[in-house]
């Protein structure tokens, strides 16, 4: 039952899916503005890419293999940096034991509940993404409430400024009042500094735990006062107006891409939605579509339409300002 070419075909197709989010995520990661380049390179995280020669491109094509396999070692080891981002406690090996364990038991669930066989490895692989899901919600969550309280912590550190304080004295400022988990990454930026390491080393270590654009312009603004001198009190209280007004806007296209939004999350639910229901009902009005080879071919071609849909619809309603 588990090696007919239909269970196959479906364990086949997760393992394209996991490779296409993969893909996805490394270009994602990869793509970045030109806007987040030049603050990369102001703040020193970043260096102008050398050309190669004729040789050096030949030796990196002969190594190509190798290169392709350092950079899904590289992807791996990014887990423990988004567990951390998340604030999350899990180690990536519990991590991993965790998306086993959801596996199987989306597997036992499918099996306990009747389903078709076929239904049983999607089922699995369904509940083994449980765990990444939680851990990019929470991190996602956990960006959202530092973007919304870093123009409050920028108007404590130009107060602090103003009142006589260092620049380490106002993150202080804002590790004593204000909540997390902008506290926290203040927190440890301050007590790095502490500890000897350099302000904007500190700060550039936050950077990476929070990657925010808002964030990514305190950093460079800090490192260039440092270099070239200026107000720096002046200087965050116009980059925390600047975040409020475009928090504004944020908010107003949320509104106006709400309908948007909504239809896609039907047009996605409704098609899985209907299909469960008439299997229960009615399960020989489904079984064709996985004994026919015809209807395997319709529910690819669904699975790869709904897929691009998705996608289409939420490059339509995310709008970047």
């Amino acid at each position: 039952m588990f090696a007919s070419p239909l269970v196959i075909s479906l364990f086949a197709f997760g393992f394209v899916a996991l490779l296409a989010l993969g893909a996805l995520a490394t270009w994602r990661n990869s793509a970045a503005t030109d806007v987040e380049d030049r603050l990369a390179t102001l703040v020193g995280g970043k260096k102008a890419a050398p050309k190669l020669k004729t040789s050096e491109l030949l030796a990196e094509a002969s190594g190509g293999m190798t290169g392709i396999a350092g950079r899904i070692g590289g992807s791996l080891t990014k887990l423990g940096l988004m567990l951390e981002q998340a604030d999350n406690p899990m180690t990536p090996h519990t991590f991993f034991m965790a998306t086993l364990g959801c596996g199987g038991a989306g597997f036992a669930a499918a099996v306990l509940g009747g389903a078709p066989a076929p239904l049983y490895p999607v089922s699995a692989l369904l509940a083994a993404f449980g765990p990444l899901l939680y851990v990019m919600f929470i991190r996602r969550q956990r960006h959202k409430r530092f973007a919304a309280q870093m123009p409050d912590a920028l108007e404590l550190i130009a107060r602090a400024l103003r009142s006589g304080h260092s620049l380490a004295s106002g993150l202080h400022v804002v590790v004593e009042e204000m909540p997390q988990p902008v506290s926290k990454e203040f927190s440890l930026a301050y007590e790095e500094q502490n500890l000897g390491l350099p302000l904007e080393i500190a700060l550039k270590n936050m950077l990476k735990r929070v990657p925010n654009m808002d964030l990514k312009f305190f950093v460079t603004a800090v490192a260039i006062q440092r270099a070239a001198g200026g107000d720096m009190a002046e200087i965050l209280d116009k980059l925390s107006h600047l975040i409020r007004e475009r928090f504004q806007i944020m908010g107003q296209v949320q509104a106006l891409t709400g309908e948007g939004r909504i239809s896609g999350l039907v047009l996605m639910a409704l098609p899985v939605a209907t299909f469960l229901a008439i299997y229960y009902i009615n399960p020989g009005y489904i079984e064709p579509l996985f004994e026919d080879p015809r209807g395997r071919m319709m529910i690819g071609v669904a699975t790869v339409l709904q897929v691009v849909g998705a996608l289409v619809i939420k490059k339509i309603v995310n709008i970047k300002i």
